[in-house]
């Protein structure tokens, strides 16, 4: 706690933040949501032959203990009851050592407490949340047959399902500009080769594609699963294609890719052997998707000659990426028909159209380049426990320094979504004209960092003089309530760099 920045953070008991509807309906839902899937599963196993296996009925009975465990975690939630230790876990369980660090935060944070106990409803937002989803990974995590269960699949897979419009769409547009680049005589990128007359020309357009993929990355986090908990296949359709980022050129508030985007051309100019990109993952399913074009992209162009990429190590925050994740998108990418015309509970009454021949191809493509890149150690996986630690990542050069040590030899680092941009500054309520180097605090030495962010919180810092306040001055932003409420709903976002220079 005392690594966090000295800036007042954000609590569930506050009614001007987000957090305050966050705590008293979005997590009950998303609670209810994993209740009914593992309700789903364990109904399954009834239905399966259960005189086949020996062990079925004692999985059923622990998947029943375990839905009785979340439905009084959400009791504890919506009545404002005192937050409890996490269970022991078995000293063998690679999550063992959290439950001592949540454990000894928990404790301590209620010590500083004049009652001396912390309640859902007045507790700091980012400590609580991180919590939340530890707790509910706890009940699987002491489990016999549920180890590995991740609550939050069914709900991933099924919103990627509803992403093929734009899955399909980036698909064959990446196809395009591999297969430009690789036509290229200079590994430039440009639409019309003609233009290949100098430096100049290949580097302005390098960035201007360069612009075009990142900002299909950014837009990616709009299906946010932890905040937009009501999607539907229309909802999401909506939220993506090239039509929909078009639209949202104006919407983002602070645009550092140029900054981003010399800085890769620099160290590939000027012969650097090594060049990595690191992603801080964010959510799976379409933005994972647009996550890897970005990341093959770099590859492909020679950006970047290594991508390294940081997944959760267990379910959080209900979509962001577990390793699990990445290799069930390239089954996916390996069989596209396999998965989009299989009919799902979710398709009854709706007709499945089949993919065409190209757009199979299309895919099969990406799965191809990606899963190439994977086996020669371009792309790698390399998850750390740190990321579902409970406190802000300036905790991380005090905390776990060989993970600092080890960002540090990227190029650039980028973190993705709303989630890693409040534990860079804090969760904190900064002043939003706070440089984001400021904000940083011992992060902003040593790392080149680009935050790619739909804000879906209160915090924010970066912005111009007056743009909090013009935007607050909108319909729906929050008006003289006091409330930020115009960045409650991902419609916004920052695109912020640093360049590793602080001292």
């Amino acid at each position: 706690m005392d690594l966090d920045p000295p800036v007042p953070k954000c609590m569930t008991g506050d009614p001007k933040s987000f957090a305050y509807p966050s705590v008293r309906t979005r997590w009950p839902a998303i609670i209810t949501s994993a209740i009914d899937d593992l309700h789903r599963t364990i109904s399954s196993l009834h239905d399966s032959t259960a005189g086949n296996n020996d062990t079925l009925p004692a999985k059923i009975a622990e998947g029943k203990e375990i839905l009785s465990s979340l439905a009084s975690l959400k009791y504890e939630l919506q009545h404002n009851r005192i937050l409890t230790p996490l269970p022991d876990e078995p000293a063998t369980a690679p999550s063992y050592a959290d439950v001592k660090l949540y454990n000894d935060e928990l404790q301590l944070r209620a010590s500083q407490q004049p009652n001396k106990e912390l309640r859902w409803h007045d507790v700091e937002w980012l400590f609580s949340e991180c919590y939340l989803y530890r707790r509910m990974y706890s009940y699987f995590a002491i489990s016999t047959h549920w180890k590995d269960y991740d609550v939050f699949r069914r709900s991933k897979v099924s919103t990627f399902r509803s992403s093929r419009p734009a899955v399909l769409e980036l698909a064959s547009r990446y196809r395009e500009i591999v297969g430009k680049i690789r036509g290229s005589s200079k590994n430039a990128p440009v639409e019309d080769q003609e233009a290949q007359t100098d430096d100049t020309a290949i580097k302005e357009a390098e960035k201007v594609l360069f612009i075009e993929m990142a900002e299909i990355c950014l837009w990616g986090n709009a299906t946010d699963l932890s905040l937009l908990t009501s999607l539907s296949y229309e909802d999401i359709q909506k939220l993506q294609g090239s039509k929909a980022r078009q639209g949202r050129e104006e919407k983002v508030l602070v645009n550092d890719l140029e900054k981003a985007f010399d800085v890769l051309w620099t160290a590939k100019k000027s012969g650097e052997m090594q060049r990595r990109v690191d992603f801080v993952l964010d959510n799976a399913g379409f933005e994972l998707f647009v996550d890897l074009v970005l990341a093959g992209y770099l590859l492909e162009t020679g950006l970047a000659t290594e991508v390294v990429m940081h997944p959760k190590s267990l379910p959080w925050f209900v979509s962001d990426v577990v390793p699990k994740d990445f290799q069930e998108l390239l089954s996916v990418m390996a069989d596209p028909k396999a998965f989009y015309e299989t009919p799902t509970e979710e398709d009854e009454g709706k007709d499945i159209v089949p993919l065409a021949a190209q757009e199979e191809e299309d895919v099969k493509f990406l799965f191809e380049h990606w899963a190439s890149l994977h086996a020669d150690g371009q792309l790698i996986l390399r998850p750390n426990r740190f990321w579902t630690h409970p406190g802000s990542f300036w905790r991380l050069p005090t905390v776990v320094p060989e993970l600092k040590e080890d960002l540090s030899e990227a190029q650039l680092v980028v973190f993705k979504g709303d989630l890693n941009y409040r534990k860079l500054i804090g969760d904190a309520n900064w002043d939003p004209t706070t440089p984001f180097q400021e904000a940083l605090g011992p992060l902003a030495s040593n790392l080149r960092i680009l935050a790619l962010r739909t804000c879906k919180g209160d915090v924010v810092v970066g912005l111009p003089p007056g743009k909090d306040e013009e935007l607050r001055a909108m319909p729906g932003g929050g008006g003289d309530s006091g409330a930020r409420e115009w960045a409650f709903n991902g419609k916004w976002a920052v695109v912020q760099f640093s360049d590793g220079k602080a001292k």
